[in-house]
């Protein structure tokens, strides 16, 4: 039966035992199980995989790789109740433009991390060790916003399918780059670093272990929290087979390639760095020979990045611009088109309207990745996003689809996965503001060099 205002509708479908709920607002459907799963694989592999050895290093060999497994599990299950009936819940949409938000935040702080990694590599060999090279970062963080203002005006970019691949192709590459020197290290080394419980004691205060194993939580939540991109991409699934059962596929296929990659790039790096493993593993591997393959592995991080701040804003992009467009049909500034001439071409049609948003939406992540240029800004707001998003309103769902019973073992079940991810949202949440509180001690807005 069809809703209202163009939000769900629920065919039966008997040979699956139940009914399926779907847009009905449906986009053209080109996509299918593989490119659906290198959608998923850009928006969730990301820089953030860099600081996974960091967090085993937190929490020693056992417990490290356990956590990850866990998440993943969890995160491939709730996925799968998610697209069971994606319901139009205007908390989900809330939340998920929220996260899209810091996304793109997080998107233009790690790319101004990796461009300044370049540029410092290549200071130290001309200059020496002995010279400090340090850099700004708003210059870069600006480059970054100019490239992203330019690109949001492709319609449909993030449509694009060779986009996914490319991204995907990148994430690839400085992974790859990643676990080679790290091998290389063990070699070199001839030892495996590390311990079962992580950095002792003793080498940091109770107090630093304890925030550290929480920003440890808070580094793996943010790297698994990719509930937000599903209904967005449920709705470009073809319909045959079900668009519920090929993205059950994609998501199976792209959390397992991404446990997979995160478990041997993270293990292999603490293995190589023991419990003093950096944060950004490809910095530990410092400036010097081969740096010209951390310079390649940091070059993919920002062409990534560029594919990334696309894929995940468009549909924000698009969302506004429809509901404004729906609102104020007579607004000139709304409607108004400019043709741009372009030799040897039909002329460009750029709308006014949508140009305008989308560069003040560029500026304004700009100016605060700026501002607060902490990836554990972002990692916070991920964090906090992560339970609502990918746990608490998939099982709520999930309970009220099928009429799971008050105090039914399933219910109970659900429960307890909720309220755990709860805790652990709060744990990473508060290591999140220590860190952030701590960079604040010494930080001066828009001055600081690194």
């Amino acid at each position: 039966m069809e809703s209202p205002n163009n939000q769900v509708f629920c065919i039966d479908v008997p040979q699956e035992g139940g009914s399926e709920c779907v847009d009905d607002d449906r986009r053209k459907r080109t996509e299918n199980v593989w490119t659906a799963s290198a959608h998923i694989i850009t928006a969730v592999i990301g820089s953030g995989g860099l600081s996974l050895a960091w967090a085993i290093a937190q929490l020693g060999w056992i417990v490290g790789p356990t956590i990850m497994l866990l998440f993943a599990l969890v995160t491939y299950y709730t996925s799968t109740l998610l697209t069971t009936c994606s319901f139009k819940v205007k908390l989900y949409e809330l939340v998920q433009y929220v996260n899209l938000f810091g996304v793109a935040i997080g998107c233009t702080i790690a790319s101004s991390t990796s461009m300044m990694a370049i540029t410092r590599s290549n200071c130290f060999h001309e200059k020496g060790e002995k010279d400090p090279c340090q850099i700004n970062s708003n210059p870069y963080m600006i480059a970054f916003g100019i490239v992203e203002i330019i690109v949001s005006q492709i319609p449909h970019f993030d449509q694009l399918w060779w986009l996914s691949i490319v991204a995907a192709f990148m994430s690839f590459t400085y992974s790859i780059i990643q676990l080679s020197l790290s091998i290389a290290r063990v070699a070199e080394t001839g030892k495996i670093g590390g311990s079962l419980t992580g950095i002792n004691i003793g080498a940091v205060t109770s107090t630093q272990k304890l925030w550290r194993s929480f920003q440890a939580l808070g580094d793996i939540t943010f790297a698994y929290s990719d509930a937000y991109i599903l209904i967005k991409i449920q709705d470009t699934i073809q319909s045959s087979p079900s668009e519920s059962k090929a993205l059950k596929k994609a998501s199976l296929i792209s959390i397992a390639a991404t446990t997979l990659f995160y478990m041997i790039c993270s293990c292999m790096g603490y293995a190589a760095f023991g419990d003093m493993a950096p944060k950004n593993l490809l910095t530990g591997f410092g400036f010097y020979n081969p740096y010209w393959m951390v310079d390649i592995a940091n070059a993919a991080i920002v062409i990534h990045l560029v594919c990334m701040y696309q894929f995940n804003c468009q549909p924000l992009f698009a969302y506004v611009e429809k509901t404004l467009v729906e609102r104020f049909r007579n607004s000139q500034f709304i409607t108004t088109e400019i043709k741009i001439p372009i030799p040897g071409c039909s002329p460009y049609k750029l709308k006014l309207f949508p140009f305008v948003w989308t560069t003040v939406f560029v500026i304004g992540t700009t100016l605060i990745s700026m501002l607060l240029p902490f990836i554990d800004i972002v990692k916070l707001l991920r964090a906090l996003v992560f339970w609502p998003l990918t746990v608490f309103l998939p099982v709520e769902m999930c309970i009220k689809l099928k009429e799971i019973p008050k105090w039914s073992t399933k219910w109970v079940c659900l429960q307890i996965v909720s309220v755990g991810c709860l805790i652990i949202t709060i744990a990473a949440a508060a290591g999140s503001i220590a860190d952030v509180i701590l960079n604040l001690k010494s930080y001066k807005p828009f001055s600081t060099d690194y």
